[in-house]
């Protein structure tokens, strides 16, 4: 009998909760098959069958697990039952895969099919459990399934259960009338830590937050011109992360203290830019990390918040890719925010917020013109930061970004040419 133990995942990390098991108690498994999802307070990961066999379940779902703690048993000397599934075998290629430049045949293409509303609303009509009058009744006032709570047997839609979603057409199907439930849910270690470190961040940094605002017009002629050729040739999309981390870069070189940290008594300074890019993901906020964002080129940069989205989105991000970050950028701008104040990312000393961009009258050259302008944010430890330095960076990071050339070499080409 094999003991499969709750692995250290970090130094810090004492903990794990067991969210689902992905087996059931009894059955065969094949060597290296995902046994169970478990979350610590920073990642999300999973446990693999160590060898084939019978599982046993020892840790129920929703349960709280020591690091070594046993979460289940295998029985490698248990006989594979009959019809149990093959381990999974690494495919092999029978084919040449296609050159990048080779186009597909036009027996290969395959037109993608369209449903008329017709045949649409005959398809949905074969998965409803509805009688024939109220599915009459349905297809004649065009009501949707899932807006009708069905009463009869095992579900099923009555012509009744359909009249009464007519009569409140903006009601959910399920939903009742003045309902005043409520639900409690056990929260997650993942919120449970993002909200002690937001707690932590503004009770032992003195906060501040100092505005401006970005004229996002070159840079947005720049994706509209280039964004083509930018992804056939990189095969990732021309976004504005990468503008804004190359911005922060160089102003964070500029302005040391603003990629600081504090360390008892010490101020700990950095050379190198590691930019945390806070992601919306499924359990929680999460903040991963390009390293030496300096050192990168903007298709690299926008190929790493690719690939890190990417892994938060299926809760795959692994402890180191999200700690070690030196400065922090937000975009609340992707869910309609105009202004926000971020919190800071302790033990960082600054974040960036980016918002919507919107378009606004401005003054140029003394007459009035619509521009598309971008508030911008920088929250900042003023134990570290004084307000010239927060200042001066925020409009260095405004005039890289409206005059997004400077970006090559840090200065105007003719400045630089001139030595001035």
């Amino acid at each position: 009998m094999i003991e499969i133990k709750v692995p250290t995942v970090g130094e810090s990390i004492t903990e794990v909760t067991l969210v689902k098991w992905l087996k059931k108690d009894g059955e065969y498994v094949n060597r290296d098959e995902l046994l169970c999802e478990l979350e610590s307070e920073k990642a999300t990961f999973e446990l693999n069958a160590e060898q084939a066999g019978i599982l046993h379940i020892v840790a129920k779902e929703d349960s709280t697990l020591k690091i070594g703690d046993v979460a289940c048993t295998i029985d490698e000397t248990a006989a594979k039952p009959a019809g149990a599934p093959e381990a999974a075998k690494p495919k092999k290629e029978t084919a040449a895969a296609p050159k990048a430049e080779e186009k597909p045949t036009a027996k290969s293409e395959e037109k993608p099919t369209t449903k008329t509303p017709a045949s649409a609303s005959a398809d949905s009509g074969k998965d409803t459990k509805a009688t024939p009058v109220a599915q009459a009744i349905m297809s004649d006032k065009q009501v949707k399934a899932s807006d009708v709570k069905g009463t009869g047997s095992q579900g099923r839609i009555m012509k009744q259960d359909v009249l009464e979603a007519l009569s409140h057409p903006g009601r959910k199907g399920g939903d009742a009338a003045f309902s005043r439930e409520q639900k409690r849910e056990k929260m997650s270690n993942l919120r449970k830590t993002l909200s002690r470190r937001l707690v932590e961040a503004k009770n032992s940094t003195a906060m501040l937050t100092t505005f401006n605002e970005v004229d996002m017009s070159k840079i947005m002629e720049i994706r509209k011109q280039y964004k083509d050729i930018f992804k056939e040739t990189y095969g990732v999309n021309l976004g504005f992360m990468s503008f804004f981390a190359k911005a922060c870069c160089i102003a964070l070189s500029e302005w040391p203290a603003v990629n600081a940290y504090i360390d008892g008594e010490e101020l700990v300074y950095h050379e190198y830019c590691d930019i945390s890019i806070a992601v919306s993901a499924p359990k929680g906020l999460v903040v991963p990390v390009i390293r030496n964002a300096e050192s990168l080129s903007m298709a690299e940069i926008e190929q790493k918040v690719l690939e890190l989205a990417t892994k938060a989105r299926d809760n795959k991000l692994t402890i180191e890719e999200m700690t070690g970050g030196t400065f922090t950028i937000t975009n609340g701008g992707v869910f309609g925010s105009l202004m926000s104040t971020p919190i800071i990312n302790i033990p960082q000393s600054a974040i960036l917020g980016m918002h919507k961009i919107q378009e606004r009258p401005v003054a140029i050259n003394g007459k009035v013109e619509v521009r598309p302008m971008m508030y911008i944010a920088v929250s900042y430890d003023h134990r570290i930061i004084d307000g010239r330095e927060s200042v001066s960076f925020l409009v260095r990071v405004k005039e890289l970004l409206e005059n997004p050339e400077l970006l090559l070499i840090g200065k105007d080409p003719i400045k630089a040419l001139l030595e001035i």
